[in-house]
């Protein structure tokens, strides 16, 4: 099964490069109708398993051993 994780920070976090892109966005290339831009990263991957309930305890294993800061990020999973 082809998985998707994606990863960004807590809405409480401050997101200084979401920040510097809706910058660049509105004040140098004129996009004034832009706002609240959150910046994150996305991990594909394939897991041998077709039992959902098996799938969502490796990804969230994944998530707390290596991928995401749960300090300050939140993560979120899609099947492909």
């Amino acid at each position: 099964m082809k998985i998707r994780i994606i990863i960004g920070l807590k809405k409480s976090v401050l997101d200084t490069q979401g920040k510097a892109i809706e910058n660049s966005l509105v004040k140098n290339l004129g996009y004034e109708q832009i706002s609240q831009v959150r910046q994150g990263k996305f991990v594909e991957l394939e897991i041998a398993e077709n039992d959902a309930k098996k799938v969502k305890e490796i990804v969230d294993q994944i998530c707390d051993k290596l991928l995401v800061n749960k300090i300050i990020e939140d993560y979120s999973y899609e099947v492909l």
